[in-house]
């Protein structure tokens, strides 16, 4: 392949799954990011799957939708609020994706009938798409992590690509960090390096000699524990990096910067150190421990069981409470509860995040039932949206059997349907109406003053909409649609009560778009509102 100016680092994990390598990448992209590197992070997945859009959010967290409409992996998500990036679908692929293009490349005849193998056909194609993407976006150092755990048969073909990157670009341009975790055993509580030099050897076998260790511990490393982690891994002391458990990950990059570790892979690469402002950074992170005032905010959904499920909601409370110095309380609730309005106590402000399927919906209706009866501060998301308007329908508008067809194909007033467009599909993956699509926002609306715009953009992924024949009841009894696609004036994308402290809900997943340092509008004037502060305008 022809050479050009792009640097990797190629971040891959060892002893156990979920080890950290997402927070490890976004760290790692923050900081570079800070020094005035343009960087592109991309996630390899080694399932099968053509993308994350159809898995169970129990096994797999949630779905992260990109402006470009892909249903990516949700490491993405952590890419994108600490590199404050918007990525594509070029940041992540699956082997599913890559075994896919070279069987049809096979069927087109573009090899010329030769016998196709994983060497060196399907590495090429992994190896075409990393550099590809570096090349289309003009960065100048691709993080590239490759998921699972090393040692596992179906990362084999991008650990080989990976070194033979590292053969075609050279020492100088490509770095290696394995990220791994500490052993303590039982009961004695005892430090454990071995399972991480075997983690290392592994490596080697594949041709692979990390250049720096990520070592998750929950106390710091011992002048013993890093010289036998040297020793034993082949790795220079001073690029074993100590990653302690910390109460908020955006600590991850204050921690690596204190190990100087973005300095050291800066001259791994022999690329210059220039100087950076660190302190918006380090003041919001650390209002997310320092902040006393407690706000407690509900999440009431369907997924709760996988602490990822809802990962994007939460973490977007968080910057919000982090930009008005609360302190943050997220508590949980299972919308398939009996006893939601018992479970509700003392919530400060209500979320109803996104879902599929008729398990919990009810449970989800009464919780925008007491928040919209009670006052309460009220933010809905996608499905929570149409959770509201349903609601609304059956207490505010007498239409007591309102449903959406997605949970009642019969009922008798489907105030929720499904999208025209929709209706014929077979395929349930990729075929959602998926990423960034315009809205166009009513004037003088909470909606308008949050955004500060008349025109605005938010991500998507959903089937169903408001039901065009209910428009016109829904508005004369209050409703006020705040918010309409640009592109057609049926679908609805905002619905807000005036009189209402704070009830807001979009059919938009507007969480895929706030970070730390730029928190969304929802999700700040929700915050604001269940503080008991008044709204600042004009973001």
């Amino acid at each position: 392949m022809t050479k050009d100016n792009l640097k990797f680092i190629f971040i891959t994990g060892g002893v156990v799954s979920g080890v950290g390598k997402g927070i490890s990448v976004a760290s790692i992209g923050a900081l570079l990011k800070m020094r005035g590197l343009k960087v592109l992070p991309i996630k390899i997945d080694p399932y099968l799957n053509r993308d994350a859009g159809t898995m169970n959010p129990y096994q797999h967290g949630e779905v992260f939708v990109t402006d470009d409409g892909a249903e990516t992996d949700l490491d993405l998500g952590h890419y994108e609020r600490f590199m404050d990036l918007s990525l594509g679908r070029d940041s992540n692929f699956t082997t599913g994706v890559v075994y896919e293009h070279v069987i049809h490349m096979e069927r087109h005849g573009d090899f010329l009938g030769k016998t196709i193998q994983i060497i060196p056909h399907v590495t090429n194609e992994i190896k075409r798409r990393i550099i590809e993407a570096g090349r289309d976006h003009k960065a100048q150092v691709v993080i590239v992590e490759i998921g699972g755990t090393a040692g596992d048969i179906e990362a084999e073909p991008f650990l080989e690509a990976a070194r033979q990157i590292f053969g075609e670009y050279g020492s100088g341009r490509v770095a290696f960090v394995h990220v791994v975790k500490m052993d303590y055993i039982f009961p004695s509580d005892e430090a454990k390096t071995k399972p991480i030099q075997q983690s290392v050897a592994i490596l080697r076998e594949k041709g692979i000699q990390p250049d720096f260790l990520i070592v998750r511990c929950k106390r710091a490393l011992t002048a013993d524990n890093k010289e036998k982690i040297s020793l034993f891994g082949n790795i220079r002391p001073d690029y074993v990096i100590p990653a302690l458990d910390v109460q908020t990950v955006y600590e991850v990059p204050i921690n690596f910067r204190k190990c100087k570790f973005d300095r050291s892979l800066l001259e791994r690469l022999r690329l210059p150190v220039k100087k950076a402002n660190f302190t918006i950074w380090d003041k919001l992170a650390g209002r997310l421990k320092s902040a006393r005032r407690v706000l407690r905010i509900a999440l009431v959904g369907k997924y709760i069981e996988n602490v990822d499920a809802y990962l994007s909601v939460e973490e977007s409370l968080k910057h919000a409470a982090a930009s008005e110095n609360v302190k943050l309380e997220i508590f949980h609730i299972d919308s398939g509860n009996d006893n939601i309005g018992e479970k509700l106590k003392g919530a400060g402000g209500i979320v109803v995040p996104g879902g599929f399927g008729v398990r919990g919906i009810e449970g989800k209706i009464r919780a925008v039932e007491i928040a919209r009866e009670s006052n309460i501060p009220f933010l809905g998301l996608c499905l929570g949206m149409q959770v509201a308007v349903i609601e609304f329908a059956r207490n505010a508008c007498g239409l007591v059997k309102a449903n959406s067809t997605e949970f009642d194909r019969k009922t008798k007033h489907p105030v929720i349907d499904i999208l025209p467009d929709q209706r014929d599909i077979k395929n349930l993956g990729g075929t959602m109406r998926l990423g960034a699509y315009a809205a166009e926002i009513k004037e003088k609306t909470l909606v308008e003053k949050l955004y500060g715009s008349r025109r605005i953009s938010e991500r998507h992924r959903h089937r169903y909409e408001v039901n065009p024949k209910y428009h016109e009841i829904l508005k004369k009894r209050g409703l006020v649609f705040s918010g309409i696609a640009a592109h057609d004036k049926r679908i609805v994308e905002f619905v807000e009560l005036p009189k209402h402290r704070f009830f807001v809900a979009t059919q938009a997943h507007p969480e895929f778009k706030s970070r730390l340092v730029r928190p969304h509008p929802l999700f700040w004037g929700l915050v604001r509102a269940a503080a008991g502060k008044k709204q600042r305008f004009g973001l």
